[in-house]
């Protein structure tokens, strides 16, 4: 019952985005939409943009976790573009609400765990254990450049750009990613 009451708060959100600015919309703009309560809506959001992350969660962020993301990278990315081009008004209503930084940091915490993934991925692959300091310098550093990226695509209309995008995104987390995390493991144990 509360993924139903969640799936009908998150299309009320997007039938009210087609209409009007994510800055515009309130939370009695989205209970009256859908028919549900303000306190139901409070006991599953704290707020209008905690509704749109989850939205951007469930749509997104938590499909591309399900890839092997060593092995499916660019399947990965490319789910990613496309769902920023099938869902570019609500991302744009969100970009243009919040701005540019605030929908990358926005976005960031989710970008981190499917960095961090990747970096595990990499270390259990060759064995090797990575200081934690240097895990989270290694995350927050890819993190902002693919959430800078993907937010870059926002703007952007060609297709083969995308695709040289993703490519080249593939290509940059491939082969650096594997070797900072080499580089910092090897570090670990001089440390």
């Amino acid at each position: 019952m509360s993924q139903v009451t969640k799936r009908a708060l998150e299309a009320s959100l997007k039938n009210l985005l087609l209409q009007k600015p994510l800055s515009k919309i309130t939370i009695s703009d989205i209970t009256e939409d859908c028919g549900i309560n303000r306190m139901t809506f409070y006991y599953h959001f704290q707020d209008v943009p905690d509704l749109l992350k989850w939205t951007l969660e469930q749509e997104a962020v938590d499909v591309v976790k399900e890839f092997d993301l060593l092995n499916e990278l660019e399947a990965a990315l490319r789910f990613a573009v496309n769902y920023i081009r099938e869902n570019s008004h609500i991302i744009n209503c969100a970009y243009d609400s919040m701005g540019r930084d605030e929908l990358k940091r926005f976005l960031n915490h989710d970008f981190q765990s499917i960095a961090m993934e990747l970096i595990e991925q990499i270390e259990r692959k060759e064995n090797i254990h990575t200081d934690p300091e240097y895990k989270r310098t290694i995350c927050n550093f890819y993190t902002e450049g693919l959430a800078g990226e993907l937010v870059n695509l926002l703007k952007t209309k060609d297709k083969a750009h995308d695709e040289k995008s993703i490519r080249c995104i593939a290509a940059i987390l491939r082969t650096s990613l594997e070797a900072a995390v080499k580089s910092c493991a090897a570090m670990s144990r001089q440390d």
